[in-house]
């Protein structure tokens, strides 16, 4: 079997190549109205831990599909001038999808730092499961 590279390297690498915004700054851009925060959690997750109240959910197999304007799947939220700050529940989910969409051209893409336990660490609002 031929060595793959570690999940943390591929997070450490993205990490190093994306923009990230803390809790505190993603939660005044939304209420500024210049931001949307993505939720790409398992929906699972979403159930059993709640969310960022005014989040989108864009579950994370479906995010390429719905960001690519010439997908049948392609949602409108993704073409948005706002900002779009993707998070998972610790940053390292949302750290390689951000990456992606940066990868696909995407210039208004940032990572939530910390993700949604920061998020919640912080006692930003969050919509109860």
């Amino acid at each position: 079997m031929s060595e793959i590279t570690p999940v943390k390297t591929l997070v450490a690498i993205a990490k190093d190549e994306i923009n990230a915004v803390s809790p505190q700054q993603a939660f005044e851009q939304m209420q500024a109205g210049t931001a949307t925060l993505i939720d790409i959690r398992d929906i699972r997750e979403l159930q059993r831990e709640g969310s960022v109240d005014g989040a989108f959910h864009a579950p994370r197999g479906m995010l390429e599909f719905w960001a690519d304007p010439q997908s049948p799947y392609h949602k409108e939220i993704f073409a948005e001038s706002k900002n779009l700050i993707l998070f998972c529940a610790s940053s390292w989910r949302s750290a390689l999808a951000a990456k992606t969409l940066q990868d696909m051209g995407m210039t208004n893409v940032f990572d939530l730092e910390g993700g949604f336990s920061a998020w919640k660490a912080e006692n930003l609002p969050v919509q109860k499961p």
